[in-house]
C-alpha cells in the first residue's frame, strides 16, 4: 500500500512558466548552465545551481553557493515569479515528444514508505552529490526538484488521470528543450483527489526511476528534522517527498553510452574474442537489441554480439551495461568503480552516436561504447531482485523540467 499525499505546490506564474523550467541540475555542468541562465534571468538554474551567479572561482559545494540559492528563491516568491498555491492539490504533468506521450501524476510521497521499501531503488548512490543536496534543501527549506517514480500501469487511476486532462484546461503549456511539450493541470477536487489517492494504497510498490540523490537526500533531511523537532508528525511536510509518478508503460529507456580515455592494448580484439563476435561495419552502429553493441574506436566502427555462453539470466548479470563491466572496463582497462574512475564518461542516449564519435574523433577519449539499453521490465526486475544495477544504466527521457513544482518542507522555526 502506497501512500499519497496533495500539496500546496510552489509554482511559477502561468505566461513565466517556459522562462522558469529548466533542465535539472544533474544532466548540466556549472558550464552549461551558466550559458543557458546567462540571458534569462527567470531560470530556475539561479536556484538550483547558483554557483551560476558567483565567481568562476567558487567550488560548487562553497557555503556561498547554498545561501545565494535561498537568497534568489525568497527573490522569486518576491517579485511573485514563484507563487504557492492556498489549496492542496494533485498536479497532472504530461511530457510529449516526436516518438512518445507520458501522463503522470505529481504528489508528496512519504519518507515512511521509502524507510520501508515501498518505494524500490535500483542505483547506489554517492555520498558527496548527496551531501550536495542535502544542503541545497536545508538552505531553501524545500525540495526544487521532483523524484521520477513509475509503477506498475493501473487502469483505474490512469482513467482518472486521463478524464481530468479531457475536461480541463491545463496551467501551463509549452514547448522548450528537445521540442519537448510541457503540459500540466491542477487537480484541487477533493473527491478525486481522494478517489486517486485510494487507488494508489492498492499498488505494492513504486521505483525510482530517476533521482536516486534527491530522494536519498530527501530521506536524510526528513530525519533530521525529526531529530531537531521530535514533535513533528508523519503528516510533517518535511516527511515527506516531491515526486512525479508515470506508469511503467508509458516511460522511454534511451541508451546511456560510455567513453574512455585510456591506452588501447595491443592484443585488445583477442581480449574480446571469448566474449564477443565482432565485425566491421562502414557506419556508425546503433544495436537494435540486447546482446548487441557498437565500439568506436581509430574511426572505425564495430558490431559486437554477445556471445550466447556469455549471456545470464540473473536480472542484473544478464544486462548489458554489467556484461560490459565485468568483461571489458574491469578485465581489460582495470576500471572498477565507475563512479569514480576519471578515465570513463557517460553520454545520454539524447546526443545520438555522433556524441560519441565527436569525443573519440576530437581525441578527448580514445574509445565508446554504444550500448543498448535496458527495458523498463528489467529496471522492475533488477529493483525487485534487491539488487543494484551498474551506475549510468539508464537514460530516461524527456526529462521532468525543475522549477515547475517546489515542495515548501515548512520547517517550523527554532
Amino acid at each position: 500500500m502506497v501512500q499519497i499525499n496533495p500539496f500546496k505546490a510552489i509554482r511559477p506564474k502561468a505566461e513565466l512558466a517556459g522562462k522558469i523550467a529548466s533542465l535539472p541540475y544533474d544532466v548540466l555542468t556549472s558550464t552549461e548552465a551558466a550559458e543557458l541562465a546567462k540571458y534569462n534571468p527567470y531560470s530556475f538554474l539561479h536556484i538550483d545551481k547558483a554557483e551560476i551567479d558567483l565567481p568562476p572561482e567558487t567550488a560548487p559545494d562553497d557555503d556561498r553557493v547554498y545561501q545565494k540559492a535561498a537568497d534568489h528563491l525568497k527573490r522569486f516568491l518576491e517579485n511573485r515569479w514563484l507563487i504557492q498555491d492556498h489549496q492542496e492539490s494533485l498536479y497532472l504533468y504530461e511530457l510529449t515528444c516526436e516518438n512518445n506521450s507520458q501522463l503522470g501524476l505529481a504528489a508528496c510521497t512519504t519518507i515512511e514508505d521509502m524507510l520501508d521499501g515501498k518505494v524500490k531503488k535500483h542505483e547506489y548512490t554517492r555520498e558527496e552529490k548527496e551531501r550536495d543536496r542535502m544542503r541545497h534543501i536545508d538552505a531553501t527549506d524545500a525540495q526544487t526538484s521532483p523524484i521520477f517514480l513509475t509503477y506498475r500501469k493501473n487502469e483505474h487511476i490512469y482513467s482518472l488521470m486521463k478524464d481530468w486532462t479531457e475536461t480541463h484546461s491545463p496551467i501551463y503549456d509549452f514547448t522548450s528543450f528537445y521540442k519537448v511539450t510541457h503540459r500540466m493541470w491542477v487537480m484541487d477536487d477533493p473527491d478525486v483527489m481522494q478517489e486517486i489517492i485510494a487507488a494508489f494504497q492498492t499498488i505494492d510498490h513504486l521505483y525510482i526511476a530517476d533521482g536516486h540523490h534527491r530522494a536519498a537526500s530527501a530521506v536524510n533531511i526528513a530525519l533530521s528534522r525529526k531529530q531537531a523537532f521530535p514533535n513533528l508528525s508523519k503528516e510533517a511536510e518535511s516527511q515527506k517527498i516531491l515526486s512525479v509518478m508515470f506508469p511503467q508503460t508509458e516511460l522511454a529507456i534511451l541508451d546511456y553510452n560510455r567513453v574512455l580515455k585510456v591506452d588501447i592494448p595491443s592484443d585488445f580484439f583477442e581480449q574480446l574474442a571469448p566474449t564477443f563476435s565482432i565485425e566491421p561495419v562502414d557506419k556508425a552502429f546503433k544495436p537494435n537489441q540486447k546482446g548487441m553493441l557498437g565500439l568506436y574506436l581509430k574511426g572505425q566502427w564495430y558490431a559486437l554480439k554477445v556471445k550466447s555462453e556469455k549471456r545470464a539470466t540473473d536480472p542484473i548479470a544478464g544486462l548489458d551495461v554489467s556484461i560490459v563491466q565485468e568483461e571489458v572496463l574491469k578485465p581489460i582497462f582495470a576500471i572498477r568503480d565507475v563512479r569514480k574512475d576519471p578515465r570513463i564518461d557517460f553520454v545520454g542516449g539524447i546526443e545520438g552516436l555522433k556524441g560519441l564519435t565527436d569525443k573519440v574523433d576530437s581525441g578527448e577519449y580514445t574509445i565508446a561504447f554504444a550500448m543498448y539499453p535496458p527495458t523498463m521490465e528489467e529496471l522492475l526486475a533488477a529493483a525487485d531482485s534487491g539488487k543494484m544495477m551498474p551506475p549510468k544504466s539508464t537514460w530516461f527521457e524527456p526529462k521532468l523540467l525543475s522549477g515547475l513544482l517546489i515542495h515548501d518542507l515548512e520547517t517550523p522555526e527554532q
